[in-house]
């Protein structure tokens, strides 16, 4: 296995520090968690700040929530405690704020409400909000929800770093080979496009979509000699190159978010007729979205240039696939769709006013 394999998996362990023993009262390893107070009356802002340095937090104030705003862009507490009655802009509208921000987004909001307001709840579920405190404080409760999403935040960030550094992976891969151009950018345009004609859920197109960039991912463990080779493979260097499902499908097995991907980064190369590889499945025990994936990829594969091959038109691409059709390696039924949605899309290009 590629050494370079070995150092891309390794990276994935950040979330296992949370495992370690702790070097604070508050059982975190990290540095001290932050918790931003945002309250318009000083006295509430003094309580809350009471009970938790007490428990060992290093606590921010806001007063308002233009300066709650911010605060969180410039000190990035790991935890906001946001009153919901404020004048100008209440709690609601910051939370609001908060969570379309991507730099924010992950922050956890704990709204502070009155005894039973039940209104108060439903409309700061539906601003984003993470969890809520009623007034008066009770300290041991205070605390206890505070850590719990600290280390929520936490394991969120680490989660979101794996990702970044996956798809980081892939735009490297793309870029040793610059014959491909932007093939990932098309093929997760083409997903959306076809997913959303196909009917498929949200999450299936969002599946189709994240394998336009990780489907190759696995090329990282590919040696250059055999990657950048100009040419036909021989067999050994064939069997070399087929290993890019199986390393691709380890390097995004441990994140769970990819877990619909898993099976477009491993089958994207089968066959209907069984040919394929690497486990030579056949008909519909190929799952489904590696299909459609499968297609897209060899359209765009065919109407793109390459320093080997001309780009072929849309008709002779279409052409191609029917040929290979014909001679078992895709499904037919999903193809005859394939070809109903090109000619939908060229349809709505003719007809759309320039």
């Amino acid at each position: 296995m590629s050494p370079r394999f070995d150092l891309a998996v390794d990276s994935f362990g950040a979330a296992s520090v949370l495992d370690t023993p702790s070097s604070t009262g508050n059982g975190f390893n990290l540095d001290q968690p932050k918790v931003l107070v945002v309250d318009d009356h000083a006295a509430s802002r003094m309580t809350a700040a009471a009970l938790l340095a007490v428990e060992g937090y290093e606590v921010l104030e806001a007063e308002n929530g233009p300066a709650a705003l911010i605060t969180v862009v410039e000190r990035q507490p790991d935890v906001i405690l946001l009153d919901v009655m404020m004048p100008g802009m209440d709690g609601f509208e910051v939370c609001h704020k908060l969570k379309q921000d991507e730099q924010t987004r992950l922050v956890p909001v704990i709204f502070i409400t009155a005894l039973n307001d039940r209104r108060s709840r439903i409309r700061g579920i539906e601003a984003g909000g993470d969890d809520f405190l009623t007034k008066p404080f009770d300290r041991l409760e205070l605390a206890a929800r505070v850590k719990s999403l600290v280390r929520q935040k936490r394991l969120n960030e680490d989660l979101d770093h794996a990702e970044q550094v996956v798809f980081s992976i892939a735009r490297a891969i793309e870029s040793r080979d610059p014959n491909t151009g932007d093939h990932c950018e098309r093929l997760a345009a083409m997903g959306k496009t076809f997913g959303t004609f196909l009917g498929l859920s949200r999450s299936e197109i969002r599946d189709l979509m994240w394998g336009g960039y990780l489907h190759d991912i696995g090329k990282v463990g590919i040696p250059d000699a055999v990657l950048l080779k100009k040419g036909q493979f021989t067999e050994e260097e064939r069997l070399i190159m087929n290993q890019h499902v199986l390393i691709g499908e380890k390097i995004c097995q441990p994140l769970r978010t990819m877990h619909g991907v898993l099976p477009i980064i491993r089958h994207h190369h089968e066959r209907w007729d069984g040919s394929g590889y690497p486990d030579k499945l056949s008909g519909n025990q190929i799952p489904y979205l590696a299909q459609v994936f499968q297609i897209i990829d060899i359209y765009d594969a065919l109407t793109s240039e390459r320093p080997y091959k001309k780009a072929f038109s849309i008709e002779e691409a279409l052409n191609i696939i029917n040929q290979e059709t014909a001679k078992g390696w895709r499904n037919p039924q999903l193809v005859e769709q394939f070809i109903d949605f090109i000619s939908y899309t060229q349809l709505k290009k003719t007809s759309s006013p320039e």
